[in-house]
C-alpha cells in the first residue's frame, strides 16, 4: 500500500508592507506632475521669477497635495507624516545641491585641461604660458601621494592607540590627553608648517623636502584620526568586552581581537577623514615641502610638488593656460578622493554579509 505524500508548498516570499504599491507610485508621480504644472503656472502669473521661485512654489504645492491626498485616504496621522517626509526629502536635496553644483563647475572648467600628457609629464620644461597639451601634474600626483602616505604611516598608529587608551585603558593621563587632542583639532594648518619649519628645517635639514611636508601633515591628521576612532570605539557594546574577559582573554587580547575588528569599518572611515583633512592643505606645504615642478620620488632630498601647491601656483600665474591647468588639477584631486572613499567603503564592509 502506497502512502501519498503531501505535496510541497511553494516557498512564500516575505512581503514588504512598507513598500509602495503600483497604485501608490502612480499617485505619487501624478502629485509630482501636478505640483510641477502648478508651479510653472503660478510663477508665470505672479511676479516671482527665477529657479528659486520655481523650486519654492513646487515644494509648497507638493506638501499641500500630499497632505490633502493622505488626509482623505488615510487620516490625519498619515497626512502629518507626509509633511515630515517632504521636509526630510527637501533637506536631502538641499544637501546634494551644492555638492552637485561644485562637481559640475569643477568639471566644466577643468575639462579643457584634461589631456593625456596631464598624467605622464611634469612642469620641468614648461611655463605658465605654454599650451595645455604640454606639461602635466605627474610631480604633484606622486608628491601628494608620498607626503600623505608619510603622514598616514605616522598618524594612524598614534591616533588609533590614543583612541584605545582613552576608551579602553582609561589611565591616569586620560584627561590631559583628551584635552591635548581637542586643542590640536583647532590648530591652524599654517601653525603645523611653522612648527616643522622652526623645529626641524631651519636647525637641522636646512632645506625643504617631502618628508618635512609629511611631518607637517601628520600633525594635522593625528587629532582627526584619534577623535574619530574614539567615537567609533565608544559605539562598540560593552557586552563584547565582557564576553572576551569571561572567556579568559586579557584586556589587550580582547581589545586587539574583538573590539578593534568589530570597529573595522569605523576605523577605516577615521582614516578617510584624516586623509580628507590634509589632502588639500596648502599653507604647511608651501613652507616646508618646497613645491618643486620636477618629479621627485625621494622625500628626503630636494623640493617635492603636491596637488595644493600645483593648484595654488597655477592660479597665481593667472594666465588662461595656467588657470585651465589649475581647474584640471582640482578635478583630478576630487576624482581621486571619491575613488579612495569608495575603495575604503568596500574594504570596510562585511565580506561575510550576504
Amino acid at each position: 500500500m502506497s502512502i501519498n505524500k503531501p505535496e510541497a508548498k511553494p516557498a512564500v516570499k516575505p512581503g514588504k508592507p512598507w513598500a509602495s504599491t503600483p497604485r501608490e507610485r502612480a499617485l505619487d508621480l501624478g502629485a509630482i506632475l501636478l505640483a510641477a504644472v502648478g508651479s510653472f503656472a503660478l510663477v508665470a502669473l505672479s511676479e516671482l521669477k527665477g529657479k528659486l521661485a520655481y523650486a519654492g512654489v513646487f515644494f509648497v504645492l507638493i506638501i499641500v497635495i500630499n497632505f490633502i491626498h493622505n488626509y482623505l485616504s488615510r487620516g490625519i496621522a498619515s497626512a502629518k507624516d507626509s509633511v515630515a517626509s517632504s521636509f526630510a526629502v527637501a533637506g536631502v536635496l538641499v544637501t546634494l545641491l551644492p555638492i552637485t553644483s561644485i562637481l559640475y563647475a569643477v568639471f566644466e572648467r577643468g575639462k579643457t585641461g584634461l589631456k593625456p600628457n596631464l598624467f605622464t609629464t611634469d612642469m620641468k620644461l614648461n611655463g605658465p604660458n605654454d599650451p595645455i597639451d604640454q606639461g602635466g601634474l605627474l610631480h604633484a600626483l606622486t608628491g601628494s601621494g608620498i607626503m600623505v602616505g608619510i603622514a598616514l604611516i605616522i598618524s594612524l598608529p598614534i591616533g588609533i592607540l590614543t583612541a584605545i587608551y582613552l576608551t579602553e585603558i582609561k589611565g591616569f593621563f586620560t584627561r590631559p590627553i583628551k584635552f591635548l587632542v581637542q586643542a590640536m583639532s583647532g590648530v591652524p594648518s599654517i601653525v603645523a608648517g611653522l612648527f616643522i619649519l622652526s623645529a626641524i628645517v631651519f636647525p637641522i635639514t636646512k632645506t625643504p623636502s617631502g618628508l618635512m611636508g609629511g611631518l607637517a601633515l601628520a600633525i594635522l591628521m593625528i587629532p582627526t584620526v584619534a577623535r574619530t576612532s574614539e567615537e567609533v570605539l565608544l559605539l562598540i557594546p560593552a557586552d563584547l568586552r565582557e564576553a572576551g574577559i569571561a572567556l579568559g582573554g586579557t584586556q589587550w587580547r580582547t581589545i586587539s581581537q574583538i573590539v578593534v575588528p568589530a570597529a573595522k569599518s569605523g576605523l577605516i572611515t577615521a582614516i578617510i577623514l584624516g586623509v580628507a583633512r590634509v589632502a588639500g592643505e596648502t599653507a604647511p606645504l608651501v613652507l616646508v615641502s618646497g613645491g618643486g615642478d620636477v618629479l621627485n620620488l625621494n622625500p628626503t632630498s630636494g623640493p617635492m610638488g603636491s596637488f595644493p601647491f600645483y593648484i595654488w601656483k597655477a592660479f597665481t600665474f593667472g594666465t588662461t593656460e595656467s588657470i585651465a591647468r589649475a581647474w584640471a588639477g582640482i578635478f583630478v584631486l576630487l576624482v581621486l578622493i571619491f575613488i579612495l572613499f569608495f575603495a575604503a567603503r568596500l574594504l570596510g564592509g562585511d565580506r561575510n554579509k550576504k
